[in-house]
């Protein structure tokens, strides 16, 4: 397989969440840049795209209650990204957990054992498998699980509270998101980040040579690394 960082000829990867808010612009950004020739989504459905798009992105349908029998979507990658994840609210503590912390490991192996390299995934700041609070338990426990995997680099971006326009209603985070909008232009790396700017630093992190085996990104590295993407091949 082509080697981490440099020139994307011939190199594939994969995305899990693509239809999430990280996971569409990171999408739009992959495919802006060139970045890699093969790409594929691998998800519960099929995703709605535009012709264009349609015609050089390849989509796997799995079912991640039976993600070992699907196998062959994980195989040969060079790098994963993940931003598949959901909340409590919409999917109660056990599904939360199930998706957030069980479905991204079990990805993580299949796509190790399939020959991928590099693993990208969104966590989130004040990830700690210790923490009182269970979505944060839960991104440090994913956290560590997916290190535990063995990838030649693995890169885990802890981003703050995204800004963005979401999909689904979510009117508690809409008043979050207006609050620190403003605040952002005080501490414009301290409590927010635009998704626009985690995917571009996703990218980049792949386009950079690596940095020891695991890099952890906190939120203001994600500011300065997703603004400034690297021409493709440096």
């Amino acid at each position: 397989m082509a080697a981490a960082g440099g020139s994307s000829a011939g190199r594939s990867c994969f995305v899990l969440g693509a239809s999430g808010e990280t996971g569409r612009v990171l999408l739009r950004e992959l495919l802006a840049r060139r970045v890699f020739a093969r790409v594929t989504l691998i998800g519960r459905r099929r995703l709605s795209l535009d012709e264009e798009t349609g015609a050089v992105v390849e989509q796997a349908v799995v079912d991640f209650e039976r993600l070992s029998e699907h196998a062959a979507a994980f195989q040969g990658h060079d790098v994963g990204f993940c931003c598949l994840g959901t909340t409590k609210a919409k999917a109660g503590t056990a599904g939360f957990i199930r998706v957030d912390r069980d479905y991204v490991t079990q990805a993580a192996e299949l796509a190790r054992a399939g020959g991928c390299t590099h693993f990208v995934l969104q966590s989130s700041q004040g990830a700690n498998p210790h923490s009182r609070f269970l979505y944060l338990r839960v991104k440090g426990e994913v956290e560590n699980l997916v290190q535990a995997v063995g990838f030649d680099r693995c890169t885990i971006l802890r981003p703050a509270v995204l800004l963005c326009k979401r999909q689904e209603s979510r009117p508690a985070e809409w008043v979050t998101q207006q609050f620190l909008g403003v605040v952002a232009w005080v501490f414009p790396t301290a409590y927010s980040v635009p998704v626009e700017r985690v995917a571009r630093a996703m990218v980049a992190c792949v386009l950079q040579p690596g940095e020891g085996k695991v890099k952890v990104l906190e939120n203001a590295a994600i500011h300065k690394l997703g603004k400034a993407v690297p021409q493709q091949g440096m």
